[in-house]
């Protein structure tokens, strides 16, 4: 098979990675990809919203299976595109359509969703410009901590927390004279779950799924979880209070009355679910819904799953995924990311990356990189995951850190703590 990946960070040289180990592949492409998705399979310098141009780049390459990783090209349509276009709607593409996606796209959508199939969710009510008024009245039935959160894609800096209810009044109204463009036209106030965090992922075909490894990322910048917000500096897996009976109120009140939930709304979801949930007093409630997977999460959970990646994905569209084998390996892994000095502010770009010859008993997963004059360089924020195994969490940390010292690139950093509230 031909496979074009869609994406450039840490999640989709995973998903590459994975995916050139499988006996199925012939020819491996990612668009557009980085220094590290290069040494897998062949980088295409094409955007993953500029969809005539995947197109072009599909029937030249003879594509069997177009797999996307972020969320943008999935809530712009990309499947959509396909599905209408006479020359390549016979090219499956993993991931759902407009609708599916509104799950990440809308978190108005969302929520509505939760309650009509009685998904635990926190309270929410859904404001625009033209109700601040009620908007106002509704943080006044709440107690603090505020939680206001754009309702579209807002490039994972919708969310705001706020302590102060004035301070929250008046950042709503912010929010929704623009702060974050169209994305804040409308905002979802939510009451605050206190917990503590899991993502569960599954990969469905519409009819059946399979539930993936479970992992816990950590967004904010500092130690300890202090600091501004990132795009994930660090993931573990498995979870220890992840266990089996957790997990098995995840499937029967989460999991089980989504997929049929979807089924029932006449949306053919094939692709990834990732559930955000919280543990609040061992129940797991949902705090958000992806329609992807997560990262720096799919560098923990891709590394732990013992089975053909690309043989799951080619399952997709026959709906046979209840056919393929599948397990997940025993062993622990985590994950620590290396960013840019600055970061989530200003950073520069094209700084001279080394230390790879040097690392042993990690896998590099290339987040924000690219190649310039033979040498690789830094092109993001976040840089690069180190990736390890091990017989438990502790071991699993003990290799990124090791290796984490060995790279080098001016003024980078990385948070020492990974896993340290499990």
């Amino acid at each position: 098979m031909n496979v074009l990946i869609l994406g450039s960070g840490g999640r989709e040289h995973t998903m590459a990675w994975k995916i050139a180990q499988s006996k199925l592949l012939s020819n491996l492409y990612i668009a557009p990809g980085n220094a590290g998705t290069s040494q897998v399979g062949t980088n295409l310098n094409v955007s993953v919203t500029d969809f005539e141009s995947i197109k072009e780049i599909v029937l030249k390459y003879k594509i069997n299976l177009v797999v996307v990783g972020p969320e943008d090209p999935l809530v712009k349509g990309i499947r959509n595109f396909f599905e209408e276009d006479v020359e390549i709607k016979h090219i499956p593409v993993i991931g759902p359509d407009k609708t599916g996606a509104q799950l990440e796209g809308s978190k108005e959508f969302s929520k509505e969703f939760m309650v009509k199939y009685k998904i635990p969710t926190a309270a929410y009510g859904s404001f625009t410009l033209e109700t601040y008024t009620q908007a106002c009245t509704f943080l006044d039935t709440l107690t603090a901590p505020y939680v206001l959160k754009a309702d579209g894609l807002a490039a994972g800096k919708g969310v705001l927390i706020i302590n102060d209810l004035g301070e929250a009044k008046s950042s709503l109204r912010i929010m929704l004279q623009g702060q974050f463009g169209e994305a804040s036209n409308k905002v979802v106030i939510e009451e605050f779950l206190s917990g503590i965090e899991v993502s569960y992922f599954i990969v469905t075909d519409g009819d059946n799924y399979l539930l993936l490894p479970e992992a816990k990322d950590y967004k904010r910048i500092g130690e300890k979880d202090t600091g501004l917000n990132t795009g994930g500096m660090g993931a573990v897996s498995p979870i220890p209070f992840a266990n089996k009976e957790f997990t098995e109120k995840v499937i029967n009140r989460i999991i089980e009355p989504t997929v049929k939930g979807l089924k029932a709304e006449g949306i053919n979801y094939q692709g990834f679910i990732f559930f955000g949930l919280i543990k609040v007093n061992n129940e797991p409630i949902v705090i958000e819904y992806n329609a992807r997977l997560g990262d720096p999460e799919t560098e923990v959970v891709l590394p732990r799953i013992d089975a053909d990646f690309l043989e799951i994905l080619a399952a997709i569209p026959s709906k046979t995924l209840n056919q393929v084998p599948f397990a997940i390996k025993p062993e622990a892994a985590a994950t620590v990311m290396m960013v840019s000095g600055g970061y989530p502010g200003d950073y520069e770009k094209g700084i001279v990356m080394t230390g790879f010859d040097q690392i042993h008993d990690s896998l590099l997963f290339h987040a924000g990189t690219t190649v310039k004059n033979n040498q690789t360089v830094t092109n993001g924020g976040r840089v690069l995951a180190i990736t390890s195994m091990g017989t438990d969490r502790q071991q699993a940390l003990k290799k990124c850190y090791k290796n984490a010292e060995l790279i080098n690139f001016a003024h980078c950093y990385f948070r020492h703590d990974i896993g340290f509230d499990l």
